[in-house]
Formats: structure tokens, sequence, C-alpha cells
């Protein structure tokens, strides 16, 4: 008995010898042993800040690869910390500059201020001669778009509560939310100034007034008139045919009568292509509160009877501009044969008043303005004589009558033919003008 005692005794203490001689022999205490399998399964997150106590013994090299190999897990946390951080951070600003371009492209309605832009930069080539300021043109087209961008924010900030009330504009950035006004209201505010003032230095005051003007005038004229009269169609008309007269001005420095060419043809296009859209979105903008010319027409024969009237109004553009000198012969016959086409479908529309017709009618309207005009650009006669940007190239571009006599008589002839100096119409619209010419 004694024997076995003694031997379970020795086996203790032997046990415990062997024990100990194997923590001496690493240099570890239990705290340290249990940091480290915690650190096999968390990976040193956060948990090693307990750890500074339980101190590493110096005397051991193996000791110091412990330290080492804590010290390491250590640092992989943290940067994986830091690496997480920046990916999520630049996940965040490229989520953010997303939703904000997006809200701006909605606010400014890009599409529609781009073709604002196209018709201001034909205006400003048919206004600029034979020497086109590519410069002048970019500054130009950037100050209208920002002009025509904020016009529209502008717009919308006044008719959210229109725009909430109605299927296909419920979705914009101020009625579901994803904008506030007042961001709007700053964002057109800047956008404003910006591209009036990029137009003041760049091109003339002309020009920046023409921009302004246009802005006030859809902004805070058309904008409330579409919930009171249906005569905003035809301010809105006008509103359009500023553009090109804008371009215009900025080449040449002044407004002429050939220079009204183009901003006639936006007016009259723009009535049948807005009667067209009001016929086909009458319901929506009856629940949306506005008083469109087609809403007091129920059987619609009036709306296709205006529309019809002022497709009649394109026919004759295309003979004055070649009677003025603008454009050739072939640009009378083409805008003519073009003016014929959309009539027709305003005849149609005429003749049976369906969503299907107008929607001809309206495709139509789309076709006929870059049509016209491309080809107002490609069959102009350039006109050396008229101002320029810069007084450079107007010294350039300066002829003599005998010099132009010898080169291109025919040319001469057309330019020599008698201008209109005053329209007789009816005010303020939509009758046809008649061109009064001096005796």
């Amino acid at each position: 008995m004694w024997r076995s005692r003694n031997s379970l005794s020795r086996f203790t203490q032997l046990t415990t010898s062997s024990s100990s001689k194997f923590n001496c022999h690493l240099n570890l205490q239990p705290d340290s042993l249990r940091l480290l399998q915690i650190s096999d399964v968390d990976h040193g997150y956060g948990l090693f800040s307990r750890s500074t106590s339980t101190a590493v013994g110096p005397s051991s090299g193996s000791g110091k690869l412990g330290i080492t190999g804590i010290d390491r897990v250590r640092a992989m946390g943290s940067t994986a910390d830091i690496v997480d951080a920046t990916s999520l951070g630049a996940r965040e600003v490229v989520d953010m500059a997303r939703h904000y371009g997006r809200c701006y492209w909605e606010l400014s309605k890009a599409k529609l201020s781009m073709l604002v832009v196209a018709t201001s930069g034909a205006g400003y080539v048919l206004g600029s001669g034979s020497a086109v300021d590519l410069a002048g043109l970019c500054y130009t087209c950037a100050g209208t778009m920002m002009v025509a961008a904020s016009a529209n924010t502008l717009n919308q900030v006044f008719e959210v509560k229109n725009d909430a009330l109605m299927n296909r504009t419920m979705r914009r950035p101020l009625p579901s939310g994803r904008l506030t006004i007042p961001h709007a209201v700053t964002w057109a505010t800047s956008v404003g100034l910006a591209g009036t003032a990029l137009l003041a230095s760049q091109a003339n005051l002309l020009a920046a007034g023409l921009g302004a003007s246009n802005l006030f005038l859809y902004a805070f004229v058309y904008t409330p008139l579409k919930q009171i009269h249906p005569v905003n169609t035809w301010v809105g008309a006008v509103v359009g045919a500023i553009p090109p007269l804008l371009g215009w001005a900025a080449a040449s420095g002044e407004i002429t009568m050939n220079g009204l060419i183009l901003p006639a043809a936006l007016y009259f296009w723009q009535i049948p292509h807005f009667m067209a859209l009001a016929y086909l979105c009458r319901d929506d903008y009856k629940a949306g509160g506005f008083k469109m010319f087609s809403l007091a027409d129920p059987s619609g024969k009036r709306t296709a009877l205006v529309a019809l009237r002022n497709c009649i109004y394109l026919i004759p553009l295309g003979y004055l501009a070649y009677d003025w000198g603008i454009t050739s012969g072939w640009f009378c016959l083409e805008s003519t044969l073009l003016a014929l086409a959309i009539s027709g479908t305003a005849v149609s529309f005429l003749l049976n008043r369906t969503k299907t017709s107008a929607r001809r009618m309206f495709h139509a309207s789309l076709l006929y303005l870059p049509v016209f005009m491309s080809g107002l650009m490609f069959h102009r006669i350039y006109d050396d004589h008229q101002p320029l940007t810069t007084e450079n190239t107007k010294d350039k571009m300066v002829i003599s009558h005998t010099e132009q006599e010898t080169r291109n008589p025919e040319r001469v002839k057309q330019t020599r033919s008698r201008p209109p100096v005053a329209y007789a119409s009816v005010a303020p619209f939509p009758f046809l003008p008649v061109p009064i010419y001096s005796s």
C-alpha cells in the first residue's frame, strides 16, 4: 500500500516537473497561451489589447517569436480595417457622385437642353460667315447649356406638386424625394449665373442678355402660365425660338432680319409639336392641373386646326431664306417639301383625331427640325460682310464689291436682292408674318 502511494506520488512529481520544464522552455504563461489560442480564431480583431500585462520573458528565442507573431497578427488586423474603411469610403463617394449626377441630369432635362444647345450652335454657325470661331462656338454652347439647365430646374421646383400628380413626372428627383428643393434652387442659381457670366465674358453682352431673358421668360412667365391659361403654349414657343437668335448674336454681335429665319422656323414648329404632345398626354396634364389648349377641346378639332395652320406657316420659310440670299435654291425646294410632309401629318390628324395620328404628327415634328437645320447650314451662302466676333477675323474677311463681282456674279445678284425691313403681323402670335420691302 505504501509502495503504491509512493509510486503515485512519484508519478505526480514527475508529471509536474515535466510540465514546468515545458512551460519554462517556452517561457509562456497561461494567459499568453490562452491569448494565442484566441488569436487563431479571431485573427487579432481587438483581442490583443489585454495581453500587454502578460509579457513574455526576454531570455527565450521561442518567446520572441511568439511575441512577433502576436504583433504581426495585430498589424494584419489593423491593416485590414484600414483597407476595408478605404474601400467602403471610395464606394460611398462613387455612389454619391452617381446619385447626384443622375439627379442633376434629370433636373436639367439634359436631352431637351442639348436640343436647345443644338439650335443655339446652328444660329452661331449661320451668323459666323465663312469663318467659324470654334472656341467661341464651344463657349456659346456651354453657356446656353448652363442657362437651359437652370431654367429647367426652376421649372421643376415650381411644379413639384404638379409633377407628383402625373405618372410621367412623379419619379423626378424632387417629387420622389431624392433631392431637396433648397438643393435644387442652389444648383439652378449656380449654373444660371455661371452660364450668363460665360456668355457675357466669352461672347458678348447681347448674347448674355438674351440668355438671361430667356431664363426669366421660361421660369417666371411660362411656368406659372401653364396653370393659368392655354396661351402658355405660344409663350413656350417664343422661349424655344430665342436660342438660335442667341447663337446668331454671339457670332455676329447684332440681330438682323437674316438671323430670324431659324427662330421663325422653331417658333412655328413648336406649335404642332406641343399640340400633338398635349393631345397624347391630356389625362396627365389634367391630373397635374395644367391649363393646356387640348383640355378645352374635347373633340380635338381646334387642336388639329392650330397645328395645321402653323405647319402651313413653315412652307414659305425656305423661299424667304433663298430670296434674302441666305441659302441656295436647293434649300428652298427641300424646305418646302419638308413642310408639306409635316403638313400632311397635320391633315391626317385633323381628319382622324386619334392618338395614333397625333403620335404620327409628333414623330414627324421630331424629324423636321434636325433636317431643316442641317439643310439650312449645308446650303447656306457665306456673306463675308457680316460682323464677326473678332476684329482680326473681320479684317481678313472683308472683300471689295469689285472682287465679288469678278469671282461670283450670281452670288452678288442674290445678296443684292431687296431685304425686308419689317413684318406686317398681328401681335403677338400666331399669325403668319408678311415681309414688307423697302421701296
